[in-house]
């Protein structure tokens, strides 16, 4: 789970429960002993929810907990060792008392070095989790599914815009009880409609909690609709706009996992929580994610729209300091990752400047609450958007055809 926001395995779950207890007795001190072993059966009585929502819960929870995977995270790192080096050798002809401890590589191996959560969203084994959990190129991930088995995945696309990557479970054929090579079929989850949710909604998360306890349930509620957060952690930091927050316990390894409504339908992927606190946590929604989905089945790849143009919204203190002549919109300025349009995007074909101020999309107004990034992520590449910027105390239109962005 990363830390800042911090946004953001290795036994399974909790087990259910025991068929038997064993009580042991030993007999005698020091001599012969024979130790008693008195069993005591335990009968399983199945349990009786007590409300209905409770049902739906336990419900939900065993209907999704099939297709919900643990991500292991494995690398090769040196092995290193300490010696002692004498730095005058054999001069005197004999061993120097003075030794030098030094530190050299013998080999590597492969160690775990970190874990998360996913989900599996086909059949054919594509997993949904979130990009800061595969972010090192040179690591293996490893996904285990709620019956034991491993399976090595591959990174088929990571989202240049949310915090989202999608992966390929490999195998994608097994054996079967005839020895033949057959497709394996895995178990998915159903996708749910988060443009649907209401803030105090019963909320279900489930994840590798704490990197190490897989498939934790969690029930919380929608706290809050269209956070925008920082979230940071390690040499990774991504602004995510749009957000659910939950008071459902997210923690450290949580990061990827499903949220469900009561349905058991899938309605966001845990991503982050604040360092510090208790019962403030962040999912992003599902309908953000189906896009990256659909276009990976259809492409292989994840692309957004481009329009190429470094902004900062307009408030009340930015028209003051700057004496603009209005109180919305994106004024393009230079920063330290770039200049305020790129040279030869669709802002810098259409004719857009250092100092503009962009006002609407399209006849979408942009507001502190309504963002370019969002209005723009709403069109596909290739689209032609109408752009009514004020340049000074003049208001111009211009004509882009938005360019196409990826990883």
């Amino acid at each position: 789970m990363l830390a800042g926001v911090f946004l953001g395995a290795s036994i399974f779950g909790l087990i259910g429960g025991f068929t038997g207890m064993f009580l042991f007795s030993s007999l005698g001190i020091l001599g012969d002993s024979i130790p008693n072993i008195i069993q005591e059966r335990i009968i399983e009585k199945e349990y009786i929810p007590q409300t209905s929502q409770e049902q739906k819960i336990i419900e939900a929870v065993k209907s999704v907990s099939p297709a919900v995977v643990s991500i292991v995270i494995t690398k090769d790192v040196p092995i290193l060792e300490q010696f002692f080096e004498d730095p005058f050798g054999d001069i005197f002809g004999v061993p120097s008392p003075f030794q030098i401890p030094q530190i050299r590589q013998r080999g590597v191996e492969k160690q775990e070095i970190g874990a998360g959560s996913g989900f599996i969203v086909s059949t054919d084994g594509l997993v949904l989790t979130n990009k800061h959990v595969v972010l090192d190129e040179d690591a293996e991930y490893t996904v285990f599914l709620n019956n034991g088995k491993a399976y090595p995945t591959k990174v088929l696309a990571k989202d240049p815009v949310q915090d989202l990557a999608i992966l390929q479970i490999e195998p994608e054929q097994e054996v079967n009880d005839d020895g033949q090579l057959v497709p394996v079929v895995f178990p998915s989850v159903k996708l749910g409609d988060s443009d649907r949710l209401q803030i105090g909604q019963t909320v279900i998360a489930i994840g590798n909690a704490l990197a190490e306890f897989r498939n934790t349930v969690s029930v919380g509620v929608i706290s809050g609709l269209g956070r925008t957060i920082t979230a940071s952690g390690g040499n990774f930091v991504e602004t995510l706009e749009d957000v659910l927050q939950t008071d459902a316990a997210i923690n450290k390894g949580n990061s990827g996992g499903p949220i469900l409504n009561l349905a058991g339908e899938v309605i966001g992927i845990n991503t982050a929580t604040i360092l510090n606190a208790q019962s403030i946590g962040f999912a992003i929604p599902v309908n953000k994610a189906k896009r990256a989905i659909r276009q990976v089945q259809e492409t292989g790849k994840i692309v957004y729209p481009f329009l190429g143009v470094r902004y900062t919204l307009v408030t009340p203190k930015l028209q003051t300091e700057l004496d603009l002549p209005v109180s919305y919109g994106a004024f393009l300025r230079d920063g330290e990752g770039g200049l305020a349009v790129t040279p030869g995007s669709a802002a810098g074909t259409a004719g857009l400047k250092v100092g503009d101020v962009i006002l609407e999309i399209n006849g979408e107004k942009i507001t502190l609450d309504n963002s370019l990034a969002k209005i723009i992520q709403k069109y596909e590449p290739q689209d032609e958007i109408v752009i009514k910027v004020m340049r000074g105390d003049e208001e111009k239109i211009f004509r882009a055809t938005l360019g196409e962005r990826s990883e």
